[in-house]
């Protein structure tokens, strides 16, 4: 039993892994980070598991959307295997003297890819019968998929190394090298001195490997041979590896320029994997080559990557697509104050007063006659699942009340995704008024939100934003780069059937006219927290009180009207879709986008600073509070929101000294709550000014079932998810806030 024991040690699959653990931790944890991801165990929030567990393709989940990401998980599983035996082959001198060494290699060095492939099976089974309620059938089909595309991929390696590939029979009749006497060649030559004065002196104790045919062999002795020989079948073939993973490398960066065709736009754990491979293959390589000195090499090159990125020739600043870039805005105090002045502050709000007074037209008048309520509907952020969410709540309700609730809508604002669900309802309004033969309420405008975003966003960074983008492509004259910006804009654009493919300036009549509700899109300018106020009117009211105007000591200008600001850069022939994506900009999901200023000025997303948009409507309110008073019988402001407004209290898990030293950094996560309680404050303030007027707030509060988890905040809805978020309409609570709106509302 003792040497049974003994011998399964020393057999070549358990050395290997006794190696790893010992000396190749990073090339180990990128296998512990795709797992972490794969099972949910990291990113459950924003749904990372969905990437590998229920993977899209061309819209949908099948048979050849696993396999494309069965074909990455092998080129994965190659990238790692090249890897480790570039930088381990010398420690294992008894491979050189047998044929396709590399190919004996992998198969004994796959006791860790196999464990991974166990436990994702059992989770994508797990979680197609459960989430998304596949059949048997179905789940095979999918798991066969993946195989199949696994195999496929190291089938097609297995024969490239097998045609490029020398063995040492090879090599005992080739002639002894002359090596040149130039730089290259003499690091080269140091380099090979190393690996054989290590041949021997560092090799591994491996008494069995398996073969092709999965039996064991005993190793061969290899004392007879020189270590120059050995070392030329290691060199050999780690050439040709080094020669695929270039070449791979090289693919890529080509369908990088094929991401407009859909059908390169490849499941997004397909583009995970294959990140991965690129970063194991790139510190492979700096291991390799520079051997102890790798750490100081790869900070060194950190710190030139981000020097030279910083050039103007190396630059990929991503842009607003319309905007003149030529001539830029200064960005500074004196400027912003000249353009939001007294005058022009005024001027703003006379034409808002008219595109109130048209609104108050559309309803009767009369003394005898209850004056309308002012509707303001406002939502807060979370991916797709927030859109959703708010298409449902504003279809629903404005359906139940024949039309009244968008109706009485005088603005929409809020934050990311919630504010993409609202401007497609706001746009089907428009289309509708303006006599197109369309069902607002259709649930197949649901379907359109609820379709995929995230594939293209990780494919383009991948395969595009990784490397310098270099695709152009034109609009209004002027020229900008593609990116994962440009590709969430196009693929969102393409789901809703290009209905939001319009400019700012596009919805400027509409608005004046009272067709549709005033939207704020207002994502947060990184540079000095000043939120930027989108819209296609003067708005320069929205960016200070009316105080600033006659003490400017006393309040500051706290944001910044887009659309004057920008005028001399064509502020409002800006695409809608480049300001939806400028307030859902998450960090390293979407690029931060830089506006025509000097000095540039980045935004991101606009719940940074009002994740619920009621800072807007408190100072829309304030501006306008006698009108308000004189025309409308109160406000009733309309929260959508992802999470309740107030949460149970946590108690403290662990008063270890790790997370005593990072509680204090927890204070960011309550971002949220701290805006929520300030937003409390500023209701109260505009309730007072409105007074007898009343506020009323009905919420709509995404509310997960009792057998569902909360859905992902991310750019991708599982089937189970979906449902969950459309039936949280008939939740109890939001159940009573449709009653009393349509009671509100009348």
């Amino acid at each position: 039993m003792k040497n049974v024991l003994r011998n399964i040690f020393y057999s070549f699959p358990i050395q290997l892994v006794v190696l790893h653990i010992k000396n190749n931790h990073l090339f180990l944890l990128f296998w512990v980070l795709l797992g972490a991801m794969a099972t949910g165990a990291i990113g459950k929030t924003y749904g990372t598991k969905y990437l590998f567990l229920n993977p899209e393709y061309l819209g949908h989940v099948s048979f050849y959307s696993f396999f494309i990401l069965g074909m990455a998980f092998g080129g994965f599983i190659m990238s790692w295997n090249i890897t480790i035996y570039i930088l381990n082959s010398f420690r294992f001198p008894f491979l050189a003297s047998l044929g396709r060494p590399f190919t004996k290699f992998c198969l004994n060095n796959s006791l860790v890819p196999l464990s991974f492939l166990v436990l994702y099976f059992i989770f994508v089974v797990h979680f197609q019968w459960y989430n998304e309620v596949a059949s048997i059938f179905t789940i095979v089909v999918y798991c066969l998929g993946f195989v199949l595309g696994l195999s496929f991929m190291l089938a097609m390696t297995a024969l490239y190394f097998q045609l490029t590939n020398k063995d040492i029979l090879n090599f005992r009749k080739a002639k002894k090298t002359f090596h040149p006497k130039n730089p290259i060649s003499i690091a080269a030559r140091k380099i090979q001195q190393r690996e054989e004065e290590q041949l021997n002196s560092r090799a591994w104790p491996v008494e069995y490997y398996v073969t092709e045919n999965l039996s064991a062999r005993l190793t061969r002795n290899v004392d007879h041979y020189s270590p120059e020989l050995l070392m030329k079948v290691f060199r050999q073939n780690n050439g040709n590896a080094l020669v695929f993973q270039v070449a791979s490398i090289m693919l890529l960066i080509g369908f990088g320029s094929l991401i407009e065709n859909p059908f390169f736009r490849i499941p997004a754990g397909a583009s995970s994997m294959i990140f991965f491979a690129i970063f194991i293959s790139i510190t492979g390589a700096i291991s390799y080559w520079f051997g102890s000195w790798r750490t100081t090499v790869f900070i060194f090159l950190i710190v030139m990557i981000n020097f030279f990125s910083g050039k103007t020739v190396l630059q990929n600043e991503n842009s607003a697509y319309g905007l003149d870039y030529s001539q830029l805005q200064p960005y500074t105090y004196s400027n912003i104050d000249s353009i939001h002045n007294k005058e022009q502050y005024y001027k703003d709000i006379d034409s808002t007063l008219k595109i109130l007074d048209n609104w108050r037209s559309k309803f009767s008048k009369g003394r005898l006659i209850r004056k309308p309520k002012m509707v303001m509907v406002v939502t807060s952020g979370g991916g797709l699942r927030q859109a959703v969410w708010s298409m449902q709540v504003l279809q629903t309700a404005d359906s139940l009340m024949n039309g009244k609730l968008l109706r009485n809508t005088v603005l929409m604002c809020g934050a990311s995704g919630g504010m993409l669900g609202t401007a497609y309802m706001r746009e089907l309004k428009l289309r509708q008024q303006q006599g197109t033969d369309i069902n607002i309420y259709d649930e197949k405008h649901l379907d359109a939100m609820a379709k995929d975003l995230l594939n293209p966003i990780i494919f383009t960074t991948v395969a595009n934003d990784l490397f310098l983008p270099w695709m152009t492509f034109k609009k209004n004259g002027h020229k900008y780069r593609k990116d994962r910006g440009y590709i969430f804009e196009k693929q969102f654009v393409e789901n809703l059937n290009g209905y939001l493919d319009k400019d700012l300036i596009d919805y400027r009549i509409p608005e004046q006219q009272a067709d549709i509700p005033m939207m704020f899109v207002t994502p947060v300018i990184i540079n000095d927290a000043r939120r930027l106020i989108i819209s296609p009117q003067g708005v320069s009211y929205m960016a200070k009180s009316e105080m600033g105007n006659y003490d400017k000591g006393v309040t500051e200008i706290d944001a910044i009207d887009f659309g004057q600001f920008f005028a001399d850069q064509d502020a409002y022939k800006m695409s809608f879709s480049s300001a939806l994506r400028m307030n859902c900009t998450y960090p390293y999901i979407l690029p931060a986008v830089h506006l025509p200023s000097e000095p540039p000025i980045q935004v991101m997303d606009a719940g940074w600073r009002d994740n619920y948009g009621i800072e807007s409507v408190a100072r829309f309110a304030s501006v306008f509070d006698d009108w308000i008073k004189e025309n409308t019988s109160g406000i009733v402001i309309v929260q959508i929101r992802g999470s309740d407004k107030v949460d149970e209290i946590e108690s403290e898990i662990s008063n270890g000294i790790i997370n005593r030293m990072f509680n204090p950094l927890n204070v960011a996560a309550l971002s949220s709550t701290v805006q929520d309680y300030t937003h409390d404050h500023q209701l109260d303030y505009v309730a007072k000014v409105l007074a007898p007027k009343k506020i009323d707030m009905v919420r709509f509060i995404y509310r997960p079932s009792k057998t569902n988890a909360r859905a992902s905040m991310t750019w991708h809805l599982t089937t189970r998810e979906k449902i969950d978020i459309l039936n949280a309409i008939y939740h109890e609570d939001n159940q009573e806030s449709l009653q009393r709106l349509k009671e509100l509302v009348k």
